[in-house]
């Protein structure tokens, strides 16, 4: 029973950063992130697959639903962490993927997400971290989609993959060097 009583009080959050695999990776590893799927969302396709989205054609973001524990970590620190692990800047691109597929995207959950979302977005283009203006979408959630099981937990179980010594170890190195305090305790 207490189990089903926390999840209730769980909330959710869906981003889009580039590669799925990227992100997960690293809200896996984030104290108070009970759960992070790989999917889609923002397009036009039910039930889309991988190779639909990767054309381009579906409108949709590879994207992460994260489940937090509220109590434990803010939706603004969600998004804090969002900011640091992608370049928020480059439309419909991060690094070398490229495609509306990749685009920065949060998708808000509820009028009081939709807020803090634009309050951080502010803040974040007041501080001039980055050089370019941000190209973060703000948009309301309407559908999930997971993505492939093969996506899911894609880092841990494939580290040695290319991609993903290549970009997304660096990301989690980085992430784990700038949120030390905030990782989960083994």
């Amino acid at each position: 029973m207490q189990q089903l009583s926390q999840a209730s009080s769980l909330e959710t959050a869906t981003l889009g950063g580039g590669c799925f695999w990227c992100l997960e990776a690293v809200y896996d590893e984030l104290d108070g992130v009970v759960e992070v799927v790989s999917g889609y969302a923002g397009g036009t396709v039910a039930n889309p697959s991988y190779q639909q989205v990767c054309s381009g054609q579906t409108g949709h973001a590879e994207v992460v639903k994260i489940s937090f524990d509220p109590d434990k970590i803010s939706y603004r620190d969600v998004l804090g962490v969002f900011f640091s692990i992608h370049d928020p800047t480059t439309l419909n691109r991060q690094g070398a993927d490229v495609g509306t597929q990749y685009r920065s995207v949060i998708f808000y959950h509820s009028d009081e997400q939709q807020e803090v979302a634009g309050r951080v977005i502010e803040e974040v283009t007041a501080a001039a971290i980055w050089p370019d203006p941000l190209v973060t979408e703000l948009t309301p959630f309407e559908i999930f989609y997971p993505a492939e099981d093969y996506h899911q937990n894609y880092f841990a179980e494939n580290p040695e993959q290319g991609y993903c010594r290549v970009v997304v170890a660096p990301k989690v190195a980085k992430f784990r060097k700038q949120f030390t305090d905030r990782l989960k305790r083994a």
